[in-house]
């Protein structure tokens, strides 16, 4: 059946909260897509695209049509001596795709490693860890045009990608639907390692010699070190954006907090940890109910069981005005709030 009524999307979000889709459809190729999002009774509804839901806060049920993108599939479209690309359908997962590529021997997504989540939804929220990110090894994206069911082809400029931003989620929200995306990968790796606990946690493992591998499976356990398995506790993941502030502000702060860590200066601008901002506000660990902060990372925050997709929106407005009346910085959302 292929636009189903009334259907529960506890399974289809990470942070396990209930909430009824009035409509759902699994979507593994385009033709269908672009042959039902004009029927009734979907055509006029608002339409939600879901991909692993890993990034998505219900806090009320969405009475419209969640299209889920199953659309699978990696295709090679060039190999030369340097580097290759790679076609890969939306639906693909994300760290699939990262295993095929070093298993093949392919550099360059390495250090987003474990990331949860869909090929389709990295462009959107231009997903980043230890010190990469997604739009320096995308080439284009197609897309499907809601309202005219037309195929359009971005370019990496046409995403106007920023820091866990892009064209997706300001001027083209909800007009698109992103159907594949292609990427070069290098056969000469650059081995990106300042980053995070990523030296640290090399030399831990003994590594002798670097290689994208070793990278990744570093990446691997620091990620399983600090963050919990949606599996086995409900979690999107980092729900706040490191903040991005001016380097005036900066030296203010660092003035009063002289250990106050940072990612990057540059352009005039200083990305904060908001990880730390969180844990210094008290954070780290807090739990009420069946909602709270992870003990290993004040980053994330947790479903314990049964928690509501409202309780779990609340605490982050607690902890976004709790950073703000201390530090005078906000706090953006990293995940998607319906």
């Amino acid at each position: 059946m292929q636009i189903q009524e009334h259907i529960q999307l506890q399974p289809f979000n990470s942070f396990g909260v209930k909430a009824t889709a009035r409509y759902y459809s699994l979507i593994q190729d385009v033709a269908t897509l672009q042959q039902i999002i004009h029927e009734a009774p979907v055509q006029s509804l608002p339409k939600l695209v879901l991909g692993g839901g890993s990034n998505i806060l219900f806090t009320q049920d969405f009475d419209g049509w969640i299209i889920q993108m199953a659309i699978a599939g990696i295709d090679k479209l060039s190999d030369d001596a340097t580097s290759v690309l790679l076609q890969v359908g939306a639906g693909c997962g994300w760290h699939k795709l990262v295993s095929y590529c070093i298993q093949q021997g392919y550099a360059g997504i390495e250090n987003l490693s474990l990331i949860p989540g869909t090929v389709g939804a990295a462009p959107i929220q231009n997903i980043g860890a230890y010190g990469v990110e997604f739009s320096e090894v995308m080439e284009w994206l197609i897309a499907m045009e809601i309202n005219t069911s037309l195929l359009r082809t971005f370019s990496k400029e046409d995403c106007a990608f920023g820091y866990r931003d892009s064209i997706f989620k300001n001027e083209l929200q909800g007009q698109y639907i992103i159907l594949s995306v292609v990427l070069r990968l290098q056969k000469q790796p650059t081995f990106r390692i300042d980053y995070g606990q990523i030296k640290e946690t090399l030399a831990a493992m003994q590594v002798k010699e670097l290689s994208i591998q070793v990278i990744s499976q570093a990446v691997i356990h620091i990620r399983q070190s600090k963050l919990p398995d949606p599996a086995k506790l409900g979690n999107a993941g980092s729900f706040f954006k490191n903040p991005v502030i001016d380097t005036r502000y900066f030296e203010q702060l660092q003035a009063q907090y002289p250990i106050l860590p940072y990612y990057s200066l540059e352009a005039g601008q200083a990305k904060l940890s908001a990880a730390w901002l969180i844990e210094q506000a008290g954070w780290k660990g807090y739990k009420q109910g069946q909602v709270g902060i992870h003990p290993a990372q004040a980053l994330v925050i947790v479903n314990y069981g049964g928690a509501t997709g409202k309780a779990i929106y609340q605490l982050a407005q607690r902890i976004q005005q709790s950073v703000q009346e201390k530090f005078g910085v906000s706090l953006a959302p990293e995940v998607h709030i319906l």
